[in-house]
């Protein structure tokens, strides 16, 4: 058999029909500027159900990408992709500066109380700030926390109570 396409895609991935009443999931379409591996977990936890259909996996993908990702989709060389952890690669690598920088609770000390703020919007700052860092330590940022308040407001004073 010949290739029915130019697509980057092996023929047995190519000619593969989506799964019976497929009804396709709404994706928020990946444009070429955000990071590529939460795409990438996005899209593998909404197809959880088709997970073991690596063909349809493939090319359902593609229908995730939109504008400049699209484009580059097109400029993969033909028959060049025979599974989605190549194409998760290829994607990956191609749009790597655009990883998100995984925050360490270290972090948490760079957050500091403007004095113009009232401790309830910091306490709401430094709590989205937290909130962003997986697996935060809470020792590290209930000391970030407290070196940042004044050491004039109650707060402070009964954090430093409860350590002693």
């Amino acid at each position: 058999m010949t290739n029915i396409s130019m697509s980057p895609f092996m023929n047995k991935i190519e000619w593969i029909d989506p799964p019976r009443k497929f009804t396709m999931p709404h994706f928020i379409p990946y444009k070429g500027d955000e990071d590529p591996d939460r795409h990438l977990k996005y899209y593998r936890s909404t197809m959880i159900l088709y997970k073991n259909n690596n063909a349809f996996m493939c090319k359902n993908f593609t229908t995730t990408l939109q504008g400049e990702a699209q484009d580059w989709f097109h400029t993969l060389s033909p028959q060049s992709n025979q599974s989605f952890n190549e194409l998760s690669f290829v994607f990956t690598k191609e749009y790597s500066s655009n990883r998100s920088i995984k925050m360490t609770s270290d972090h948490l000390f760079s957050i500091v109380k403007d004095p113009q703020e009232t401790i309830r919007d910091y306490v709401k700052r430094f709590k989205v700030e937290k909130a962003k860092i997986v697996g935060c330590n809470e020792d590290i940022a209930i000391v970030a926390f407290r070196n940042r308040l004044p050491t004039e407001h109650p707060l402070f004073r009964k954090l430093i109570m409860r350590e002693e």
